[in-house]
């Protein structure tokens, strides 16, 4: 469980960074989309280039995920939630649980990836795009996991943009994706295929920096097997009461058994970014880092 201290709003946008001692205030970040001055364009451009040292208007928020510890992979779960853990109402709607700030923000983590990753009931349920809208930054290739091949080949993830579609199912299904979908059929147990074994595939095909955005599901399996780098836990001043949760784990007997980790905390207008590093629980999967 994640629990998540009620926040007073403060006004960012006349405060020094300095007064600050939970974060970057990001509220002050720029956001125009595309323009040959736009800082967010050069900060992508740097951040990709992996020498150069990153400005600092976003390296505290985004730094962490320019190069692995364990070895060359970098793997991020992003999930967005209400602050009594809440993904969606009880009916299922969850457009727009995060405020546009919010939105901006994960558009910029697909913007630092080479890959974005989504379960087929996230698919299903809301049919992303998983595009870079609202920043400028390459489009990140498109991947979901379909064991059982439910996905129809009309859903916008498969849309033909010029990006890299993968969709991962298990090994003796049949699926019928548009053309120019690459289909990645890899051993299932019980009808899942196991986070391993999907980051195995995707550092095969030369992708190494991983955004897991959802769902609910896929990002708690992914966590519980010790597959994420960096867990991005965006949330708003909202409370549903009731509806899906956000991380689903398996139950513990005692809370002293429950997983810790360091954070970083930062306000993001009205929503509160939790970035919980994991990587000293991180399984290693890619090439490992060389001790020294």
């Amino acid at each position: 469980m994640i629990f998540v201290a009620c926040w007073h709003i403060v006004e960012l946008l006349t405060q020094p960074q300095s007064d600050f001692d939970f974060g970057v205030p990001i509220a002050n970040f720029p956001s125009s989309k595309s323009s040959s001055s736009d800082p967010w364009e050069d900060f992508s451009s740097i951040f990709r280039r992996g020498q150069q040292p990153l400005p600092q208007t976003w390296a505290d928020v985004f730094g962490p995920l320019r190069k692995g510890t364990v070895d060359d992979l970098v793997i991020v779960g992003q999930i967005g939630q209400s602050l009594d853990g809440r993904i969606a109402t009880e009916s299922g709607h969850s457009k727009y649980i995060n405020g546009p700030a919010g939105l901006l923000h994960l558009h910029r983590l697909r913007a630092l990836v080479d890959v974005v990753v989504v379960g087929v009931g996230t698919a299903l349920a809301d049919d992303p795009q998983l595009t870079v809208r609202g920043v400028a930054g390459p489009q990140p290739s498109r991947v979901v996991i379909d064991p059982k091949g439910r996905l129809g080949a009309d859903a916008r993830i498969f849309a033909d943009n010029g990006v890299r579609r993968l969709l991962i199912t298990a090994q003796g299904t049949r699926c019928a994706p548009p053309p120019g979908v690459e289909i990645v059929a890899l051993p299932a147990a019980e009808g899942c295929i196991a986070p391993s074994a999907i980051l195995s595939a995707l550092a095969g095909y030369g992708m190494r920096r991983i955004l897991i955005e959802g769902g609910a599901n896929t990002v708690s399996r992914f966590l519980a097997a010790g597959c994420l780098d960096r867990l991005h836990v965006m949330v708003a001043p909202i409370i549903l009461g009731a509806g899906g949760p956000g991380l689903i784990l398996p139950p513990l007997e005692r809370a002293d058994q429950a997983q810790r980790m360091p954070i970083r905390v930062h306000k993001i207008e009205d929503d509160v970014l939790f970035d919980c590093d994991l990587s000293d629980q991180r399984v290693a999967l890619g090439i490992a880092k060389k001790s020294t």
